[in-house]
């Protein structure tokens, strides 16, 4: 069985974490939307009033497949464990159609499917539009 350490980020982990974005959205056919950098993401997170929260899970694998450990489980107990712990009412997960996987995850810890109950779509703005709507 793989050893599980979770920890908060520090600010030397940005190049490990920007790593993972991008394997991430590899894994998940979206790379061309990985457009902030190493340097974004240590002042959006590490700066005085930081954007963003992030937890390090240090995974030391056991021989074979990690599937199936429950690791995914752990790192979704400790994210509601820090949400709780500062003072959080909610927190949400994006997970892509296809990934079966991971909503069934969710919905077995508990997590309600925001689509299915209330008829939730996310939406975003980026690039052109955003520069348009502030007229830039």
């Amino acid at each position: 069985m793989a050893s599980l350490r979770i920890r908060e980020a520090k600010e030397g982990d940005c190049a490990d974490i920007l790593r993972l974005v991008r394997e991430l959205a590899e894994y998940e056919k979206l790379s061309d939307q990985v457009t902030i950098s190493e340097e974004a993401l240590r002042a959006d997170g590490f700066g005085e009033n930081p954007f963003y929260h992030c937890l390090v899970a240090e995974i030391l694998p056991a021989p074979g497949e990690l599937q199936g450990q429950g690791i995914g489980s752990k790192i979704i107990k400790r994210v509601a464990e820090v949400a709780l712990d500062k003072g959080c009412s909610q927190f949400r997960l994006a997970v892509l159609d296809w990934n079966k996987r991971a909503m069934d995850l969710y919905k077995a810890l508990g997590a309600q499917d925001l689509t299915e109950a209330e008829g939730w779509h996310s939406f975003r703005f980026e690039g052109e539009a955003m520069r348009e709507m502030a007229g830039r």
